[in-house]
């Protein structure tokens, strides 16, 4: 009988283990950007989780496409997006202004896991779906005045991997590439925002579409 309560006991403990281990990601890299303070964590959801989620957001977010201003010339935005807040404020960016949804149970439950890792609070999410290798994000930094000095972003990404870029912006020719997995967040924190542009670069290979999911906290 001791033996038996032992094993169960045993089993118990094993399964609070994994339960406890699988809310933390394994292996998190500090990216080496002077200035910044930037951390990849490449398995943040288990595959087959971050699949499930991949299709409900593809194929239940309300997609818009907007068009952006460059240089004096409209054109449309080379990505659908969506966006989702729990304060109703809305976002501009780009010439762009985007109104919320309210979370949904799936989100809500990325941006609490988000939060605990990150130890922030997030009011917004903005989504981004990459269609093919066509679409893509030119050079820039999450920086605007709503979001605050020193602005956290969590990025959470689905679907198709894709390479995302780093560009210093004083030394432009200081590029810094990192290959963007399913199921990884990339937590940009402290300076970073001030130091550094960013981008998701189009490529001619054939891709199949991602899904990315920006965290942030809209201030006013």
């Amino acid at each position: 009988m001791v033996a038996f309560y032992f094993t169960v006991w045993s089993y118990v403990l094993g399964l609070l283990l994994y339960l406890v281990m699988s809310l933390f990601p394994k292996e998190p890299q500090k990216i080496p950007l002077e200035g910044a303070n930037v951390i990849y964590y490449p398995n943040f959801i288990a595959a087959d989780e971050a699949l499930r989620l991949y299709n409900k957001l593809h194929s239940e977010t309300p997609w818009q496409q907007d068009d952006i201003k460059v240089f004096g010339k409209v054109y449309a935005q080379p990505r659908l997006t969506a966006l989702y807040a729990s304060n109703g404020l809305p976002y501009s960016y780009s010439n762009i202004t985007m109104y919320p949804h309210k979370f949904t149970l799936e989100l809500e439950a990325i941006k609490n896991k988000v939060e605990f890792l990150a130890n922030e609070h997030f009011t917004t999410c903005l989504l981004n779906l990459y269609r093919d290798g066509k679409d893509s994000n030119g050079w820039h930094s999450d920086d605007e005045k709503e979001l605050g000095k020193n602005p956290t972003i969590a990025s959470v990404s689905f679907g198709a991997s894709r390479v995302f870029k780093f560009r210093d912006k004083k030394a432009k020719t200081n590029v810094f590439s990192l290959r963007l997995e399913p199921g990884s967040l990339l937590l940009m924190k402290g300076s970073t925002q001030h130091n550094w542009q960013h981008q998701l670069p189009k490529t001619s290979k054939q891709v199949k579409p991602r899904i990315n999911l920006t965290f942030r906290k809209i201030l006013s």
